[in-house]
């Protein structure tokens, strides 16, 4: 099969990520993170293992693990992913600001890189990578 040919295939229907989700170690505080330092609004509680928030047009969810709840878990202190999200240029470094605030330590302050965007790295509590950027 073509890597690149997905004409024939039912995978050819995908269009778009409807919705990431980030399968939790400690609930509690990644709720508290997602709501109260990122903003994020919650828009569905399908259980006390399953929230959903919108970004943009996707959904982020956060879930206590179900169907792989027997594999090894991500080891603390390292990241099982990463997620970006876009703002303007000012906003990284307002970002930046508001998460030292709230005592969040800062993987790498808001920098100019080669490649266009100005990027700011933290983690949630539970290890994530996440980034900041804008397009410069």
């Amino acid at each position: 099969m073509n890597k690149g040919n997905r004409s024939n295939s039912a995978f050819g229907a995908i269009q778009a990520i409807d919705y990431t989700v980030i399968l939790v170690r400690d609930m509690e505080a990644m709720r508290s993170f997602y709501e109260e330092i990122l903003g994020f609004a919650l828009i569905r509680e399908l259980s006390p293992n399953w929230i959903e928030y919108r970004v943009g047009n996707n959904i982020l969810a956060l879930s206590r693990p179900g169907l792989t709840q027997s594999d090894a878990p991500t080891p603390k202190g390292s990241a099982a992913l990463q997620l970006a999200f876009k703002v303007s240029a000012p906003q990284v470094d307002q970002c930046a600001g508001e998460l030292e605030q709230h005592g969040i330590k800062l993987v790498s302050k808001p920098t100019d890189q080669d490649f266009g965007h100005r990027t700011l790295f933290f983690r949630d509590p539970d290890g994530n990578l996440l980034e900041i950027f804008a397009e410069i």
